[in-house]
């Protein structure tokens, strides 16, 4: 049988196992970054019915279980009745499960499942000062299209922000 796994000499083991090395940390870097969020596939549902009234926030910026409360207390969603029928509520939720939470910051349920009462909000937006919020343009956080001019894209690019005079 030919010896094909062990090489011929220490030094040359040594190598391989550098190479092996490198390799597997060069995977474990790609695989601790952020989800690539445009190839999560778009819930036609989802846009249909959420987008009827605010930019359909991603699914990744909540958790799972505050999207599982949003979905079950849709007639009184922030102070809205956002009823569905239960087939759309079955549809869309089941996204939800499966895509909330993706992005990497998101590491805990935000008060009363608010994103922008979420920590990684908050610290992503601590430069912004209460005028801002206050603009006329803006009106409050989740205005998230105010500033991110291409939010309904899923593209919340810092270096793309133009904040509304």
């Amino acid at each position: 049988m030919k010896n094909l796994a062990f090489p011929k000499s220490p030094r040359t083991a040594l190598k391989n196992l550098v190479v092996m090395l490198g390799l597997c940390s060069f995977q474990l870097v790609f695989a601790d970054q952020k989800t690539n969020h445009a190839a999560i596939p778009a819930s036609p549902k989802y846009q249909q019915e959420c987008a009827a009234c605010h930019i359909a926030y991603p699914a990744g910026m909540l958790p799972t279980a505050s999207w599982k409360r949003l979905m079950n207390n849709l007639p009184n969603h922030f102070g809205t009745d956002a009823s569905l029928d239960n087939a759309s509520v079955q549809q869309i939720s089941q996204w939800l499960q499966l895509y909330g939470g993706t992005y990497k910051r998101v590491t805990s349920e935000a008060p009363q499942d608010r994103i922008t009462r979420s920590a990684w909000f908050i610290r992503k937006h601590d430069e912004v000062s209460a005028q801002t919020w206050k603009l006329a343009a803006v009106k409050s956080p989740s205005n998230c299209m105010a500033c991110h001019q291409q939010a309904n894209l899923g593209d919340f690019n810092e270096h793309r922000v133009r904040i509304p005079r």
